[in-house]
């Protein structure tokens, strides 16, 4: 049975004139008439009563004529389907990305994804940099956000996507909580809550080498490895913590945010984008322009 023969039927029994269901057809009446015959016997049923003057659905006829329909729908909409996806406009992507990623680069430019390809499948997931490394680089996920600098992305192409300053983040009861900016080696005493050398890697040698910088080595009395966590600890009289910029409006009730108005260069971090070279296909193309802002 081909798709041929059923869009033959389909438009005859809409029509019930063999003449005006070849002209739709844009077809020979006895080509229609062959088609529609050669249909019956492979199904082993008379879909049509012929009439000198009319013509008119059998039992069996009107039977198939609604799995006809779905068929063909569903044909039609493979093959659309078929063409979307090697154009980037359907299919599936799988990401993953930092919690960071959450505070305002996903909720700024994934909605425009979304509106720009509704029938592309997201499947997301979030991880530390260092297993986003790994499940792009193992071809486990298409696209990674990680933190910038990225620590060893061997073989993966990276491209930064945004960039910001790390803050200070002090209980709001903490001596320096009133004064809005301060020096970083004001923190000199302070316990702070780092982050896992292991699993944020970036970011454990950021803060590690700003606090070099301002000339004391940072008193770690917690290791972490999520930014909400290490501000729960913040909040829970743990220490101190540098955190990004962008998670203060969205963390911390009970914490105040204070800029460092010195050192600033080794205070910057970013996010940044991981995929593999090798996965160009259309589809991972048109999110990377997405998260990339290049729309």
């Amino acid at each position: 049975m081909e798709l041929r023969q059923l869009r033959h039927f389909i438009t005859l029994a809409e029509t019930l004139n063999f003449s005006r269901a070849a002209i739709r057809l844009n077809i020979a009446q006895p080509a229609l008439s062959i088609s529609i015959r050669n249909l019956e016997e492979e199904i082993g049923a008379r879909l049509f009563d012929r009439g000198s003057r009319r013509v008119s659905l059998t039992q069996a006829g009107r039977l198939t004529l609604s799995s006809a329909r779905h068929s063909l729908a569903h044909a039609q909409d493979v093959s659309r389907l078929a063409g979307a996806a090697a154009t980037g406009d359907a299919g599936i992507v799988k990401m993953t990305f930092v919690g960071g990623a959450t505070f305002r680069l996903l909720p700024q430019r994934l909605p425009e994804f979304r509106r720009r390809f509704p029938e592309v499948e997201m499947e997301l997931t979030e991880g530390t940099s260092t297993q986003v490394v790994e499940r792009v680089r193992t071809g486990v996920v298409d696209v990674g956000i990680v933190r910038h600098p990225v620590i060893h992305p061997t073989g993966l192409a990276t491209h930064v996507l945004e960039t910001e300053q790390l803050v200070a983040v002090v209980p709001r009861t903490h001596r320096l909580a009133a004064k809005g900016t301060i020096r970083l080696r004001e923190l000199t005493s302070e316990a702070f809550i780092q982050y896992s050398q292991l699993h944020a890697p970036s970011m454990h040698a950021v803060v590690s080498i700003a606090c070099q910088g301002a000339g004391f080595m940072p008193l770690v009395s917690q290791e972490a490895i999520q930014i909400h966590t290490i501000i729960s600890l913040v909040e829970s009289g743990w220490g101190v913590a540098l955190v990004p910029g962008s998670c203060e409006p969205t963390l911390g009730r009970n914490v105040t945010f204070l800029r460092i108005r010195d050192h600033k260069e080794p205070l910057k971090v970013g996010l940044a984008l991981v995929t593999d070279p090798l996965n160009g296909t259309p589809l991972v193309q048109n999110l990377i322009r997405i998260l990339s802002g290049q729309g």
